[in-house]
């Protein structure tokens, strides 16, 4: 499988990314769907601490720890769970982070995390103070790097201008077309995306006629739109998985698209498209058949 830089980083990671917020909670199970990414060549595997409320940290630990030195594991920090257990609220401290930062490294049974990211952030967040923190986890040798899972527009262009982020987690596919408008302004700060969301709930897969009747609609698609889009896109791109992989990882400026798998077979199913994917791949042709609509610059 190839890999891209992520940002100014040293890391280079697979264009297929693993989310693990999909895994099964039975260890043995979620073993073997890591196990099978591993062996293809997948070398990214992304998780956070808000996932069952750790546990979801925790497996991946348990799975990857025989294989630490080959792969890259990122998670992300400032959602904390509430005291009860029901709900959480947000965090960005530099006491939080820092804190977040070493029980995730715990529950991951590792020295270090390869990618580190603030999980939101609004503007009411102090970015000097998490650009500090995060600095201050890189010079302690604790991150290799660190970025921001955000899609708010006003959040990139305050915190990547003052920071050395090198990557930006965001939802992004041919039926969410949105996040183009900041490819440029992302990548001129040194930063890579790293996209999620690339199959939309199942829509952009080539079993999207039967997700289609579990959806009104998606974003500003109406279900007419959304019926009209899919069968054009189906109709030029029998594959749709593979088109919908190979859409995303038509532009530059993403680093690694994100799938996920709550067992073997999907995970395979991602992986044999990504593998089908023609060289010549159109993404001009599909990117016409679908919607673009942009952020606006207010949105925070």
């Amino acid at each position: 499988m190839r890999t891209r830089k992520l940002g100014q980083s040293e890391l280079h990671i697979s264009e297929l990314g693993f989310g693990c917020m999909s895994l099964p909670l039975e260890r043995a199970e979620a073993q073997k769907i890591i196990d099978v990414a591993v062996d293809s060549g997948i070398n990214y595997f992304d998780t956070a601490d808000l996932y069952n409320k750790g546990e979801n940290e925790r497996i991946v630990g348990d799975a990857l720890k025989t294989k630490r030195a080959d792969i890259y594991i990122a998670s992300k920090v400032g959602n904390v769970w509430n005291a009860d257990g029901d709900g959480w609220h947000w965090d960005a401290s530099k006491e939080h982070i820092i804190s977040g930062l070493k029980d995730s490294l715990t529950r991951l049974q590792t020295d270090y995390l390869d990618f580190y990211q603030l999980h939101g952030g609004t503007l009411d967040d102090s970015f000097e103070v998490v650009t500090d923190a995060f600095e201050t986890l890189k010079k302690e040798g604790l991150i290799r790097a660190y970025g921001i899972s955000s899609i708010r527009p006003n959040v990139l262009k305050t915190f990547l201008p003052m920071s050395a982020a090198d990557g930006v987690m965001m939802q992004y596919s041919a039926l969410d077309r949105r996040p183009e408008e900041w490819f440029d302004f992302i990548t001129k700060q040194g930063a890579s995306v790293v996209s999620r969301g690339t199959v939309a709930k199942g829509l952009l897969t080539n079993e999207w006629a039967k997700r289609l009747k579990k959806h009104d609609g998606y974003l500003s698609y109406s279900q007419q739109q959304l019926t009209d889009t899919l069968g054009h896109i189906a109709d030029a791109y029998p594959d749709v998985l593979s088109a919908a992989i190979g859409y995303n990882l038509a532009h530059p400026a993403v680093a690694s698209t994100i799938v996920g798998a709550s067992n073997v077979a999907q995970l395979t199913q991602n992986i044999d498209a990504y593998h089908r994917l023609p060289a010549d791949f159109d993404y001009a042709a599909l990117a016409g058949l679908t919607k673009k609509e942009l952020y606006t610059t207010h949105r925070d």
